[in-house]
Parts: C-alpha cells; sequence; structure tokens
C-alpha cells in the first residue's frame, strides 16, 4: 500500500513538472535574440513537404524547442556547475583555464592555400602602396601556461608559418612580443576571444617598428576603465555565471581632432567608441560601433597626408586609436561586407601608402571575406 503511494505520487509530480513546463513553454513570449549567447535563437520552421520528407522539419523543430525552453539558461548554468565539479577541464571547445582564463580550442585549418593566393592577388594588383599581413595568435598561444594540464596549445604557429611562407607581401609576427609582454598587461580578456587594448598596443608597437617609425608611448594616451563586468562570447559558451567581468579599457588622445564616417550607415561622429554598447552584452562593439562595411577616419589635427587601409576582422577594431595617430586618414575595411575593390581604392589614391591586412588565427581560416579582399 505505501509503495502504491509514493508510485502515485512520483507520477503526480512528473506529470505536474511536464505540465508547468508544456504551459510555460505556450505562454512564455519568445525571443529572436539571445542576449547571453550574442546570437539569433530558431525560429519556428516552416512545414513543407520537401522538409518533412528529408527530416529537415524534424531538425529544425528540435533546435526550436532547444533554444526556447523555459528555463533553458539556468539549466545550461546547472549541467556547466555539474561538469565544473567533476572535474571536466573542456567545455563545449573551451579549455577551462587557469586564474580565471577561458580559452578557445583551436581548430586545424582547411584554407591556407585560399588564403596566399587571395592576399598574394591583392599585393599583384596594388601599384605603389606597401601591403602588410599581421596574422594574430590567440591567447591559446600567448597564455599557454594557463591551459590545463596536459593540453596543447594547437598548430597556430604552424599555421602563422606556412601562410607568411607562402606570401609575396610584407609581413609581420608579433607573437614574441605578446609573449614577452603577457605578464605585464593583461592582452587577452578571460571571458572573451578577442586582445584587450594592452595587447592591440603591443601589436601597434611592432607595426610601427616595421613601418620604421616610433610608436607613442602607453603614457602618452589617457586610459580610461568604462566596464568591470564585460562577459564575452567564451563566456557565453561555457555558461558558467559564477565569473566575473572583465574590464573594457579605452585609450584616448586630447590632441587629437577626429572625424569618423559610417559609410554604410551615412553616420558621421568625433569618437571611436560608441558607448551604447556598455548596455549591452556585446561589449566589445564600442570599439568603432561593431560590424561596418567601410569606415573613413580622419585626423584633422595631424601633420600629414599619409593613408592608410585596413583590412580586419575585429581586432583591428581596438588597434585603430592608435593607428590614426600617424596617419592623416584611415579607410577599415571589413571584406565581409565591403563589395569594392580595395587595389582600385589604393590605386586611384596615391595618398594611401600601406595596406594592413590584420586577422587573428581562430577567425581568418572561416572568414567569408578574405576570398575577396583584393
Amino acid at each position: 500500500m505505501e509503495k502504491n503511494f509514493y508510485l502515485r505520487y512520483i507520477s503526480i509530480l512528473l506529470s505536474a513538472i511536464i505540465l508547468f513546463f508544456s504551459i510555460s513553454f505556450i505562454i512564455i513570449e519568445k525571443e529572436d535574440f539571445s542576449e547571453n549567447e550574442n546570437r539569433y535563437l530558431e525560429a519556428f520552421p516552416e512545414l513543407t513537404f520537401d522538409k518533412l520528407k528529408e527530416g529537415v522539419f524534424t531538425k529544425e523543430l528540435e533546435d526550436y524547442f532547444a533554444d526556447h525552453f523555459p528555463l533553458r539558461d539556468q539549466f545550461m548554468n546547472l549541467r556547466t556547475s555539474f561538469e565544473l565539479f567533476i572535474g571536466k577541464t573542456e567545455i563545449n571547445q573551451v579549455y577551462i583555464g587557469e586564474d580565471g582564463y577561458l580559452i578557445e580550442v583551436y581548430q586545424e585549418p582547411t584554407n591556407n592555400d585560399k588564403i596566399i593566393k587571395q592576399i598574394n592577388r591583392l599585393v599583384e594588383s596594388v601599384n605603389d602602396a606597401d601591403v602588410i599581413f599581421m596574422l594574430v595568435p590567440t591567447a591559446i598561444t600567448i597564455y599557454e601556461d594557463k591551459l590545463p594540464a596536459y593540453v596543447s596549445s594547437g598548430k597556430q604557429l604552424e599555421t602563422l608559418n606556412e601562410i607568411y611562407g607562402g606570401l609575396s607581401c610584407n609581413t609581420i609576427d608579433v607573437t614574441e612580443a605578446l609573449i614577452n609582454q603577457k605578464n605585464t598587461y593583461p592582452l587577452f580578456y578571460r571571458l572573451d576571444h578577442h586582445w584587450t587594448t594592452y595587447g592591440a598596443y603591443v601589436a601597434y608597437q611592432e607595426f610601427a617598428y616595421n613601418q620604421g617609425f616610433t610608436p607613442l608611448g602607453l603614457d602618452e594616451f589617457q586610459i580610461e576603465t568604462v566596464t568591470d563586468d564585460f562577459k564575452g562570447t567564451i563566456y557565453s559558451k561555457v555558461h558558467d555565471y559564477s565569473k566575473n567581468g572583465d574590464e573594457i579599457d579605452l585609450a584616448f588622445r586630447g590632441s587629437q581632432s577626429l572625424s569618423v564616417n559610417y559609410v554604410d550607415i551615412k553616420k558621421r561622429t568625433d569618437t571611436l567608441y560608441n558607448y551604447d554598447y556598455l548596455n549591452k552584452k556585446d561589449m566589445y562593439s564600442i570599439f568603432l560601433d561593431n560590424i561596418h562595411s567601410l569606415v573613413e577616419i580622419t585626423n584633422e589635427s595631424i601633420d600629414t597626408n599619409d593613408e592608410l587601409i585596413v583590412i580586419k576582422d575585429s581586432y583591428g577594431n581596438s588597434m585603430i586609436p592608435f593607428l590614426t595617430n600617424h596617419y592623416k586618414k584611415i579607410y577599415v575595411i571589413d571584406p565581409r561586407y565591403y563589395k569594392e575593390s580595395v587595389s582600385e581604392l589604393a590605386n586611384k589614391n596615391l595618398n594611401i601608402k600601406n595596406i594592413l591586412i590584420l586577422y587573428n588565427l581562430n577567425t581568418i581560416d572561416t572568414d567569408l571575406g578574405i576570398g575577396g579582399i583584393y
């Protein structure tokens, strides 16, 4: 009799839980975008005969339910807490490193030959401007000492050397400079895949030495900490909500008079930073207002006519504030969205002295824009 009572009690409890989640799923408002994961959530799939026959509809429906399940974030955090408790050192392609670092696993590249071909094509198409390529190792290489025991940093430097070896342009390797400074400044965010303002500054120094001019000292900039609660892309992959956020520091020079033209949205401003992003999950987009096909930055207070083209991924956004001190005008290009010819832009403007291609090693292999940079 007592056994039947407990079985009935458990059945009622399970039925109540299932009913609760079913009703919750129906009545809760469905979000289009996850701020925490910085991605669009699955929309309810369209039902067609072909999708049903091929099993696509079922898969899309599963993804939809998974993205909109009630208390989804809380359950993912609970799962992460359990995985950390049992000693897992890798969660969702992210290593759990020392000193609070979450470090992305490096994926083996598949497009090195394509990258080499496209950059060499740009070099051949440009008449006078000097093409410079800077490929940046990420935290898995620079902070290898923070990886879990017995974990390899991967083969980023092998990839770098293979690509550099096939290029016919000027190349800059910032690996040694970053490693030498890794205990001086926080060069990469603990919870995001980007380098910090300090990491970008070290790379700016190497660019200056390569081009034969003296970089400005860090003490010549005003450094402002604008937040200490930045929880970026890697944090969103792991779902460990116990971690404290990172600081974001911005660099300023009071002597500059800048005009920043976001060509694609026809917006002009006098600053390289958009503080609105401090109220969003994607705080790193405070640098150069996130993604734009073309940004034209003019320094009205500099005594030179030299101009620069920067073809870049998002790492370039936090290095631009240092480069503006040495060029009258900088054209910042995101090749995923810029549909014009970079070589034509360079060849028709004799003031353009340099073309800097700046990517990190985690991004370049899958970047869709690298195939059309010439």
